[in-house]
């Protein structure tokens, strides 16, 4: 029996078809008015007025600065796992509380005078959930540190040394409670612990610089990449939908050009190459143009000249011409002369996963984002795919980015424990290297180096129509190739049409969407 089950995503809703039984079910994340709600000392409650919809494997490498792999509690940092008794914490705190008010003190701090109830102070209120903290469970806690980490920006001086003392005490005790080799939230909550460390105090740039500078080898990275693109479709889906919908675009073209603004190792494009060779009467000529950038040499081990070599040597045994192009850099760097345009030729672009990176108008003036959208629509391109996460952590503020970091990225746990037991050895290095250093960017960092920067598929559209482009109609292929794809993984993953888009997801969360453009 099938049951049609809709989800929203900040005013998108997506309904995907799926077997009438009990899923486990995040609960909802909003980009704003999440808060945790502490009605009594016995009583705690995390609430929401929206619904979750809205991945990210993105070529991104995570390498801890203390952490062994033969440790998997606590955090990937610390080779502490915390304070040895909590009640050592809760007495501490109780010494803290008679320094500022005095040991004889029975001053409320909060009631009424004159009718008007006043707020509890910040000591009150910190001191009360961190009396509950044992109480709750991991999700809780997590939230409860978050946003006591918010509120220190903006309060007072003396309320800001109070609002630390709290934050810390909370991370000591989550500390205790995560595990890179747990389930997936505590797996989840380990990174996200570490960020908002990062955070607090003010090292988060420092320590992502650090991780970029202690990737594994380029064999490791491989490796640990290789591990994510087999057990999780979400790359697949990426290459997948794309190829049909370049593939179908060019259907009567002769001459083709592709400009991949994330090449990577190039794999995308061996299945074109292929289908384009089993034309009939004589193969198409397809020249690609490679966009690059450090990390992804780094996995590769090399330049692009060695993507060139790879695709060059399949097209020949193929009987395709063909011709490659590089462009060692970043898109940010990216302008018209560095793209080897040529008149006459057929033009795809593909974005995947990659236009999140752009600083957009809230980072720069420069805004490479919206620049390189209006330089590819300057070439009048036959089409143009964008694969993009579907998460909302651009500009928002660090309590709403840690509450959605949280929903999307527990779900892509989740995807991966259902591929991988929680222990396997294997799983941790990838999540380490390839998934946990982007959510240490999302919590810790801002301004320029916050390069994790998600926008949901509206936002995306409304970008696309800015800069000129229009949608184009997905046909039943796209849809087809991704659910016979996904026939080799997990039933809990779910496919959707919805706004001229495909998304893809886990269980009820969106996790990616796909959709072209011209």
């Amino acid at each position: 029996m099938q049951t049609s089950r809709g989800i929203k995503s900040q005013g998108t809703v997506v309904s995907f078809q799926a077997d009438a039984e009990n899923f486990f079910t995040l609960e909802s994340t909003p980009a704003t008015n999440y808060a945790a709600i502490y009605n009594s000392p016995s009583a705690v409650s995390v609430s929401s007025n929206m619904s979750p919809f809205s991945p990210q494997l993105s070529n991104s490498h995570f390498s801890d600065l203390h952490y062994s792999s033969e440790n998997t509690y606590g955090s990937p940092f610390s080779g502490s796992s915390g304070v040895d008794d909590e009640n050592k914490l809760m007495q501490a705190l109780w010494v803290l509380r008679n320094e500022l008010l005095g040991p004889e003190s029975d001053f409320e701090d909060s009631g009424s005078f004159n009718g008007v109830t006043s707020q509890p102070s910040f000591f009150t209120r910190y001191d009360r959930i961190l009396e509950m903290a044992p109480q709750m469970d991991l999700k809780q806690l997590l939230i409860s540190c978050a946003e006591t980490v918010s509120e220190i920006d903006t309060a007072s001086l003396s309320d800001r040394s109070v609002a630390i003392s709290a934050a810390e005490a909370l991370m000591d005790i989550l500390e205790k409670r995560v595990s890179v080799s747990g389930d997936p939230l505590q797996r989840l909550g380990a990174y996200m612990l570490e960020g908002t460390r990062a955070r607090l105090l003010s090292s988060g740039s420092i320590i992502y610089k650090k991780l970029k500078c202690e990737e594994p080898t380029s064999s490791e990275l491989m490796s640990y990449m290789s591990v994510l693109y087999e057990i999780c479709p979400y790359w697949k889906f990426a290459y997948t939908s794309a190829n049909v919908m370049i593939k179908e675009a060019m259907e009567n073209e002769d001459r083709i050009h592709i400009i991949d603004f994330q090449i990577a190792q190039g794999s995308q494009w061996m299945a074109m190459i292929q289908a384009l060779s089993r034309r009939p009467g004589r193969p198409s000529y397809i020249r690609i143009t490679g966009v690059d950038d450090s990390q992804s040499a780094h996995a590769r081990g090399g330049g692009l000249e060695l993507v060139g070599q790879k695709l060059a040597k399949l097209a020949e045994s193929c009987g395709v011409p063909f011709e490659f192009h590089g462009a060692a850099m970043s898109g940010c760097e990216v302008h018209l002369e560095n793209l080897d345009f040529r008149p006459g030729e057929a033009l795809a672009v593909n974005f995947p996963y990659i236009l999140h990176h752009m600083p957009d108008e809230s980072v720069s003036t420069a805004n490479h984002r919206d620049r390189l959208l209006r330089l590819v629509k300057s070439l009048s391109p036959k089409v143009v795919t964008i694969v993009e996460q579907e998460s909302n952590t651009n500009t928002s503020r660090f309590f709403q980015r840690f509450c959605e970091t949280l929903d999307y990225y527990m779900a892509m746990f989740e995807s991966i424990n259902a591929a991988h037991a929680k222990d396997d050895r294997q799983r941790i290095r990838a999540e380490e290297n390839c998934v946990a250093r982007d959510v240490v960017n999302i919590l810790a960092c801002e301004g320029a180096d916050r390069v994790e920067r998600h926008e949901l598929f509206g936002k995306w559209r409304q970008r696309l129509m800015m800069a000129g482009f229009s949608p184009i109609p997905l046909s039943s292929s796209v849809n087809g190739a991704v659910k016979e794809m996904l026939k080799d993984y997990s039933p809990n993953y779910r496919v959707a049409e919805v706004d001229g888009a495909l998304f893809l997801g886990w269980k009820n969360r969106a996790m990616s969407t796909s959709s072209a453009w011209r």
